[in-house]
């Protein structure tokens, strides 16, 4: 089973990732972001690349410019999730074949990521556009458009989400922080993927 759950390690080390994703993987998270502003996360991305690549999409957050759609490509992502809408970074991952997933929060930001070729949008923060908000502005987007909402979004909201039309969902702070172990990370993927069952079934 595919879970729409993307895992946002932001802060994760190198030394660390792979044992991170391990646990990821395991609890049934198969889509894998290392933010830029994460430690060395080229080196990440490359080692999660390497040993999961054939069982997990992984990629890079927070990706701002054509460059590093090349070094993300170059060392095996698959991904890339920005927090804006840059044309210019949209186009330059459809021509790396990678998928592109920009950060959206308005009807103009959607129409500017779609026309250019976004294969879904990352609507960031969640929790100040809220489910009312993009319930709202889902009645102009394509019928096909895949949808995320990130920040704010989680195990006790899941199933409104989701009645409201949304995709997935990106998980950081509630899954992993900075420092956590692989122990705890096991514990609160198995607990959010647990609610993310239990809100498609319903």
């Amino acid at each position: 089973m595919h879970r729409e759950i993307i895992a946002i390690l932001r802060g994760v080390k190198p030394n660390e990732v792979e044992s991170i994703g391990e646990v990821l993987i395991d609890c049934g998270i198969s889509t894998i972001e290392v933010p830029l502003n994460s430690p060395d996360p080229f080196e990440s991305i490359s080692k999660l690349a390497r040993r999961f690549g054939t069982v997990a999409q992984i990629g890079a957050g927070t990706v701002l410019d054509q460059l590093d759609v090349r070094r993300v490509a170059d060392v095996g992502g698959q991904i890339i999730v920005s927090p804006d809408t840059s044309p210019n970074v949209i186009k330059a991952t459809k021509d790396a074949n990678l998928a592109s997933y920009p950060g959206v929060m308005t009807p103009t930001d959607c129409s500017t990521a779609i026309r250019n070729g976004a294969d879904g949008l990352k609507f960031f923060p969640s929790s100040v556009l809220g489910i009312n908000g993009f319930k709202a502005m889902s009645a102009v987007l394509p019928a096909n458009v895949r949808t995320y909402a990130v920040g704010g979004a989680g195990p006790e909201n899941f199933r409104d989400w989701f009645s409201a039309g949304i995709t997935g969902f990106g998980i950081g702070s509630a899954l992993y922080r900075a420092g956590f172990s692989p122990s705890d990370v096991a514990s609160r993927a198995n607990d959010i993927v647990a609610s993310y069952d239990l809100a498609v079934s319903q």
